[in-house]
C-alpha cells in the first residue's frame, strides 16, 4: 500500500484554492498551521472545510506570526520566552493557540506540536522534554474533552538529531495524561529521496515510522519533494529507475509514498493536473524490492 496522498499547505500561496482542488480530488487529510500563508491559512481553509465535512484536519501549535505573538503578549499568555524565535510550547500558550485554531478552522482532528526541537535550541534534552510534556498536557485537555481526536509531533530534525525518540515521546504522553490512556496519535516527519533515512530504516524493519506504527500512531511524511529542491536531482535515469513514463514530481512522490509504515504523504500540489499526476502514480506502489533498489542506487552515488 502507498501512503494516502493528502494536501499539505506549507508554502502554498492560494491555500483556499489548493484545498478545493485537493478535496475535490479526494484528499483525505488537510495539514496546516497557524503561521502558514503569513497567518492566513486557517482563515482561507474554513469555508472549504465546511464544504467537505468528512475531510480530516491537522494543524499545529508552537510557531506563531508576529501579529499572533503581539496578541498573545497583550493577552498575557506569552511571556518574553519565545518571542525572539516566534515559537513557544508554554502550556498556556498552547492552550490559547489551539483555541484560536479551533475557532478559525471550525474543527480540528489532530494537533501537532510543531518542531519542538526549535524550542529546545540551547537546552539540554531534559529541559526540552519538559517543554514537550507541557504542550502535551495542554493538548490532552482538549482530547479528553472531545474537542480534538488527538495530538502528536511534527518534526523536521528532532528524531534524526537525537533530540527525542518515538519511545520518549510516547513516555511523555503517558506522563501528560497521567496514565497509559493518552491521546498521542500522530507523527509527522520528512520523508523523501533526499531525507531518505526513514525509508531505509523502515525497509530494514526499524526506525521512527515503524516504532510509531507499532504504537498505533498515524504516520505522515512531509516535504516529499524537499521544498522543490529534489526536482533538480530527478534525472531521467532516476525517474526511469523509479518508474518509466512518470514526471519528475510524480516519481519523487511515488518513492516517498511507497515507504513502508507511512500512512499519509503530504503534497502542496495546487492544480488538478499535478494532483491527478501524483495520484495516478501512487495508485500503483513500488514493491519493497523496487524502493530498495532506488535507495541503494542513491546510496552508491
Amino acid at each position: 500500500m502507498t501512503a494516502a496522498l493528502s494536501l499539505g499547505t506549507y508554502r502554498v500561496r492560494a491555500v483556499g484554492q489548493a484545498a478545493r482542488t485537493a478535496l475535490a480530488a479526494g484528499s483525505p487529510w488537510v495539514d496546516t498551521a497557524p503561521d502558514y500563508a503569513h497567518g492566513r491559512a486557517h482563515e482561507e481553509l474554513h469555508p472549504v472545510l465546511g464544504e467537505y465535512p468528512t475531510v480530516r484536519v491537522a494543524t499545529k501549535t508552537g510557531f506563531f506570526t508576529a501579529e499572533e505573538g503581539r496578541t498573545a503578549l497583550a493577552e498575557g499568555v506569552l511571556t518574553g520566552y519565545g518571542t525572539t524565535n516566534r515559537h513557544s510550547l508554554e502550556r498556556g500558550f498552547v492552550r490559547w493557540q489551539t483555541e484560536r485554531s479551533l475557532a478559525a478552522l471550525g474543527r480540528v482532528d489532530l494537533v501537532f506540536v510543531h518542531n519542538p526541537e526549535h524550542d529546545g535550541q540551547g537546552l539540554d534534552r531534559a529541559a526540552l522534554h519538559w517543554r514537550v510534556r507541557e504542550a502535551f498536557t495542554a493538548l490532552e485537555e482538549f482530547a479528553h474533552a472531545g474537542r480534538i481526536e488527538g495530538y502528536g509531533v511534527a518534526t523536521w530534525s528532532g528524531l534524526t538529531s537525537g533530540a527525542f525518540s518515538v519511545p520518549e515521546l510516547l513516555s511523555l504522553a503517558r506522563q501528560a495524561a497521567g496514565s497509559a490512556e493518552h491521546h498521542c496519535t500522530g507523527l509527522q516527519m520528512p520523508v523523501s529521496l533526499i531525507m531518505d533515512a526513514p525509508i531505509t530504516q523502515a525497509l530494514n524493519g526499524g526506525g521512527p515510522l515503524v516504532q510509531a506504527k507499532d504504537a498505533g500512531l498515524i504516520t505522515f511524511g512531509s516535504a516529499p519533494l524537499h521544498g522543490g529542491e529534489l526536482l533538480d536531482a530527478m534525472t531521467p535515469e532516476l525517474v526511469n529507475l523509479i518508474r518509466p513514463g512518470l514526471s519528475a514530481a510524480a516519481a519523487a512522490l511515488l518513492a516517498a509514498g511507497s515507504c513502508p509504515d507511512l500512512d499519509v504523504v503530504l503534497t502542496s500540489a495546487s492544480t488538478r493536473e499535478h494532483w491527478d499526476d501524483a495520484a495516478k502514480a501512487l495508485a500503483a506502489p513500488l514493491t519493497t524490492q523496487e524502493i530498495r533498489r532506488v535507495t541503494d542506487e542513491l546510496a552508491g552515488e
